[in-house]
Order: C-alpha cells, then sequence, then structure tokens
C-alpha cells in the first residue's frame, strides 16, 4: 500500500507540473499538446512501474481507458472534418449576409443570438473564430471589434453547454451516461440563454450609436460550388448525431462517422467531374482539420484516467463531499474554477470521481456540471478555448477582457444557476 501511494503521488506530481505549464502556455512559449502527451506518457509509465501489480493487469487497464478516450477522440475528429468541409465551401458566408447592419444595439443582439445557435451544432471553439473573423471583416473601430467579440465568447459557451454536441465538456458527459440528449436541451435550453441574455442587455446600455461597414471585397463573399448545400447537409449530419444514438443505442462517434461518411460520398459523386473542384474534396480537407485539438485532448483524457487509476479522484471527491456537502456548490465552484482551468479536463475528473453514482443520468448534479463548466469559462479570457482563440485573433489585453467582460460574464453565470435552480424547484 505504501509503494501504491508512493507512485500515486509521483502522478499527482507530474499531472499538477504538466497541467501549470499548460495554463502558461503564451508564458512559456511550449505547445499545450505537447506538453499534455507527455504528461500523460509519463503518469502511465509511472503506474506501469508500481511493482505490486502485473503487467497484464496494467494493460487491462490502459484499455479500458483508451477505449472511453478513444469514443471521444474519433466524435472530435468527425465533428472538426465535417466543420471543415463545410468551412472549404464557405458555406459560412451565407450566415453573414444577415448580419450587414449599421445599428450597434442590433449588431451586438443579432451576433449574439446567432452566435448561441451556431455554437450549439458546432463546436464553440470553431464558432467563435467564425464570428470574431466576420466581425473584422465587417467593423474598422478596434473598440467595437472588442465589445463584439468579448459577447462572442459568452455566447459561444453559454450555446455550448445545452446540447450534447455543442461544447467537448457536454459531450464527454452525453457520451458517458451522465446526461441526455432531450434532457440536457430541455433543461438547460433557458438557463443558458439567461446567460447570454444578461451580459447583452449590460452592454447594449452603452453600445449605441452607428457603424460604418468596411468597402466588401467581392471575392470574400464569394461562396464555393453547392455552398449553400453543404452547409445545410453538414449541419443536419451533426443534429443527426444525438437521434442516432438515441435511436440505435450505438456509441456517439458512429453516427458522427455515419455523417462524415455521407457527406463524404456526397462531395466525391458532385465534384469528382470537375478538375478545378479538387481543393473542395475531403482527401484535400483533411489535411487542415486541426489536430492538435485532438492530440491535446487524448493527453488531457488520458492523463486524467491515470490519476482515475492511481486512486487519487476517488479521495478528492471523498474530500469534497465532507468538506463541500451541497452538490450544488461543489457544481458552481467547478464553474468558477473553469475560468482557470480547462474545463474539459474537469468534467472528465468529475466523470471518474463519481461515475454515476450517487448521482444518476440527468441528476440537477449532472445538469449543472454540465452548465457551468461550459459558461463558467467566459468569465476570464483563458478559461475557454473560445476565449483564447478571441485573444489570439484580436490580440486582446487580459486586463481589458478582466475589466469588461469578465463582470457580466460573472452576472450572466449567476443568473443563469439561479434560473436553473428556480426551474428545477417548480418542475
Amino acid at each position: 500500500m505504501e509503494t501504491l501511494t508512493h507512485h500515486a503521488s509521483w502522478v499527482l506530481a507530474v499531472f499538477v507540473i504538466g497541467y501549470l505549464a499548460i495554463v502558461i502556455e503564451q508564458y512559456v512559449k511550449i505547445n499545450k499538446t505537447s506538453t499534455a502527451l507527455l504528461m500523460a506518457v509519463a503518469c502511465w509509465t509511472i503506474l506501469f512501474a508500481e511493482p505490486n501489480e502485473s503487467a497484464d493487469k496494467h494493460l487491462a487497464t490502459l484499455g479500458v481507458q483508451m477505449f472511453k478516450v478513444s469514443q471521444v477522440l474519433f466524435f472530435l475528429m468527425g465533428a472538426l472534418t465535417i466543420i471543415e468541409i463545410i468551412s472549404v465551401h464557405k458555406g459560412f458566408r451565407i450566415v453573414t449576409e444577415y448580419l450587414l447592419l449599421t445599428s450597434k444595439k442590433k449588431l451586438l443582439w443579432s451576433i449574439g443570438l446567432v452566435t448561441f445557435f451556431m455554437s450549439s451544432v458546432l463546436d464553440n471553439l470553431t464558432t467563435t473564430i467564425v464570428m470574431v473573423s466576420l466581425v473584422q471583416k465587417m467593423i474598422d473601430e478596434r473598440e467595437d471589434r472588442l465589445i463584439l467579440g468579448g459577447m462572442i465568447v459568452i455566447a459561444a459557451n453559454a450555446g455550448g453547454a445545452w446540447t450534447p454536441i455543442g461544447d467537448v465538456a457536454t459531450t464527454l458527459l452525453w457520451i458517458n451516461g451522465q446526461v441526455t440528449t432531450l434532457a440536457v436541451i430541455r433543461d438547460l435550453f433557458i438557463p443558458s440563454l439567461i446567460c447570454l441574455l444578461v451580459p447583452l442587455l449590460w452592454s447594449s446600455l452603452s453600445f449605441q450609436g452607428k457603424i460604418t461597414p468596411k468597402p466588401r471585397d467581392p471575392e470574400e463573399s464569394k461562396v464555393e460550388p453547392l455552398g449553400e448545400v453543404i452547409l445545410f447537409l453538414g449541419i443536419g449530419s451533426l443534429i443527426f448525431v444525438p437521434f442516432f444514438k438515441i435511436l440505435t443505442d450505438l456509441p456517439a462517434f458512429v453516427g458522427m462517422m455515419l455523417g462524415l461518411g455521407f457527406l463524404w460520398l456526397f462531395t466525391d459523386l458532385v465534384h469528382f467531374k470537375y478538375r478545378d473542384r479538387e481543393h473542395l474534396r475531403v482527401p484535400n480537407v483533411l489535411p487542415k482539420v486541426d489536430m492538435t485539438v485532438i492530440l491535446f485532448y487524448l493527453g488531457i483524457l488520458l492523463s486524467i484516467n491515470a490519476l482515475e487509476s492511481a486512486g487519487l479522484l476517488k479521495e478528492t471527491a471523498s474530500w469534497l463531499n465532507s468538506h463541500i456537502p451541497n452538490p450544488t456548490l461543489i457544481a458552481v465552484s467547478i464553474g468558477l474554477v473553469s475560468s482557470i482551468l480547462d474545463n474539459v479536463s474537469l468534467v472528465a475528473a468529475c466523470i471518474a470521481m463519481y461515475g454515476l453514482h450517487p448521482f444518476g443520468p440527468d441528476s440537477q448534479f449532472w445538469q449543472l456540471i454540465a452548465y457551468c463548466a461550459g459558461t463558467g469559462g467566459s468569465i476570464l479570457i483563458i478559461g475557454s478555448a473560445a476565449g483564447v482563440a478571441f485573444m489570439a485573433l484580436e490580440k486582446v489585453d487580459f486586463m481589458w477582457y478582466t475589466k469588461q467582460i469578465a463582470p457580466k460574464a460573472l452576472v450572466g453565470y449567476f443568473a443563469g444557476i439561479f434560473t436553473y435552480l428556480l426551474i428545477y424547484s417548480i418542475i
């Protein structure tokens, strides 16, 4: 037992050092994906060095954990590829045509709501990149762009929280059975919407006047052949995944592969005759898929699973239950911590700590975890992939976001929690 404790302490030390390096990535200039992969390998190597267990048992444990991780990774690979196919066809340009407004207040609300619903189908990172890039092409005034960008971050994170395919954290809960499709949509839609509406109302009090749009480049607004069709087929494929899981009980990634296979077949059939459309076919799209995201989550999830296998997460759960016996406070605290740490790793840790006991599927605890982990990342700019993308695209200062956007995000976060608890108590 002492040897096991000794190895577990080394696993924890490696994880803490690795995770700290990930958090301060922008300062140490070391890509977080490489850190996550090295951290995962180091944690599992330490576990395998534990002498009281046989190599076969270690391999069996790793095999079980890898099966759970691979479901998430294949799901993400399919989703990112479908999104990239739409992007290459410039399908998202259709959305931008409806946002060419001159009123600041109307533009603020339109962009916020469009981002919210786009993020519920696409992932929040992609939605943020699309919408921030759109704002950059529309508006010259930097301060106006930054206010809109801050609202995009809040909207993207809020929109991703209430569907099983909108945020990786919610997807993780969905794949592992903590939440189900219809229940999470039904119970989290209104709280997530309130989480956005409160900051929008706050911002609209001062964000007033007219905007002079930039001159439009005809080439920029040009859509590739069948761009509209690909947009609707791609989004339809993503939306179909939860229903496929309900109908067949197959893992979610199988439905995502079905959607990708269908879109791949369709693009081959409509483009193979034209030599000037080779760039629109999937083999030429695949190199553009951001594999660093997939590998980062591979490293993070395997590292979390190493902590679980070392028994550390069960001890953490026991400590939380004894010191914070209220499940609601635990969920709220996790949301606040997600403003600093990656929400996927926090949710993965919660799943490993509690499983489905004592909190069953669609319980208040798991639904609050989905909401809090998804929306809490908006409180600080480093707390979510959406915020980091906004920081990179607009070179946003950490302190500017903390002063201008964080208070609005924090109030919206608690307004959504209050709304959820109120609805839950009434029902």
